[in-house]
């Protein structure tokens, strides 16, 4: 086993450059005595022509050896992006050729290194990466927002105490008929119940650092925006499906009336199913003011054909915000798909707030006070009372088995 077997990479990579120094040092000098004894005596000695001879041998040798160990290196990195070694940019330079390739060299030749300026932001000659600004483009991209549209639909009202009572008409036997002079009249009976709902709290909150509140501006807002689309995020499905046990509403679908087809169509397509639960609220003495559905299945009573391939609900160019049967239609993403939900929002329900929706800002925390940091609370407080459970018809379009 000979010596460099026990030398590493860098070992030997040192002990190549060291040789190839030397060999450049020893061509510069004989090329120095050779430009002397011409000076002195007009020509050349043999014997400075046959050193000259050999130290330029191996010199070539040990830049031949010097590339192949480069080269050697490179593959052992592979898809690495290096730089020129030393001895490479020494072989390549033009001067060097130019001083090598003469039968007797004169004067001297320098080689000034450079490192080539790269986008590495390693700790390493010629690294600039960390000179490069990044382009940052304005504002923040927001995610997508979901419209809320529920609320809309139903009675508003206020509350000024955590529980609401209401009363509710159960029952009617109209006894009304015709009397004779004289007669007894008929008694009619009227059944009451009294029901009440509480306020129920939807709230949640964020923490941010005071210096970034300072240093950028709009960052407030954009909470204060989120955290309360976050609440109606929240309100519009607890209106809808609440299922009232715990902190829950008492949402609408939970309480309506299952949908039963007054009347029998033959193969009744999505459309007429709304009509025919719009035909349900009205025998219950409830005329219906609003649809909802999800987006899917509006789409796919909009998309609708008849025999000749036109658009039965209307030219696709309109701008006409949605109805079906003069009726608003809300699409929403809180209804599950093949479902629907259609009835006399304004005279069946009514949300009532105790707190209206507010964003309060706070530092009384020690934890937070010490830190830097401020709580953005956002919360709101309401109660929804369904008066009149048969007002509203849920069912299923049929199309989702």
């Amino acid at each position: 086993m000979s010596e460099n077997d026990n030398k590493s990479i860098e070992d030997l990579a040192k002990d190549i450059k060291a040789a190839h120094a030397k060999a450049v040092d020893d061509v510069k000098a004989i090329a120095e005595k050779a430009l002397h004894d011409a000076a002195a005596s007009g020509s050349l000695a043999e014997s400075v022509k046959t050193d000259a001879d050999a130290a330029l041998v191996k010199l070539n040798a040990l830049t031949e050896q010097f590339r192949e160990f480069e080269q050697k290196s490179a593959r052992a990195k592979p898809g690495a992006d290096r730089a020129h070694t030393l001895g490479e940019q020494f072989i390549a330079d033009e001067r060097v050729k130019s001083f090598l390739a003469n039968a007797t060299p004169r004067g001297r030749v320098d080689l000034t290194v450079k490192a080539t300026i790269t986008s590495a932001t390693t700790d390493a000659a010629g690294s600039a990466g960390d000179a490069l600004a990044p382009v940052r483009m304005s504002g923040i991209q927001t995610l997508p927002q979901r419209r809320m549209t529920v609320r809309d639909l139903i009675t508003p009202g206020t509350m000024g105490g955590n529980t609401l009572e209401y009363v509710q008409e159960t029952g009617f036997t109209n006894s009304a008929g015709m009397v004779a002079e004289g007669a007894a009249k008929p008694q009619s009976d009227i059944k009451l119940e009294l029901l009440s709902t509480s306020a129920k709290v939807i709230a949640h909150h964020a923490k941010a650092s005071r210096q970034i509140l300072d240093d950028v501006p709009q960052l407030q807002s954009f909470i204060d925006g989120k955290l309360r689309y976050g609440l109606a995020y929240k309100e519009e499905t607890q209106l809808l499906t609440g299922d009232g046990t715990g902190q829950n509403l008492h949402g609408i679908i939970p309480q309506a009336t299952a949908y039963s087809a007054p009347i029998t169509l033959t193969d009744p397509t999505s459309i007429d199913i709304m009509r025919l639960a719009m035909l349900q609220a009205v025998l219950a003495e409830y005329p219906a003011t609003g649809h909802v559905m999800n987006p899917i299945d509006w789409a796919w009573i909009e998309t609708l054909k008849n025999t000749v391939g036109d658009y039965v609900i209307g030219n696709p160019q309109g701008t006409i915000s949605p109805t079906l049967w003069g009726l608003p239609v809300v699409a929403t993403q809180a209804i599950t798909v093949d479902k629907f939900l259609t009835g006399a929002f304004m005279m069946g329900a009514q949300v009532f707030d105790r707190w209206q929706a507010r964003v309060e800002i706070a530092t009384e925390n020690e934890d937070d006070f010490i830190k830097n940091l401020v709580t953005m609370l956002c919360e709101e407080r309401l109660a929804l009372a369904v008066y009149r459970p048969e007002a509203f018809i849920y069912g299923d379009f049929g199309r989702v088995v």
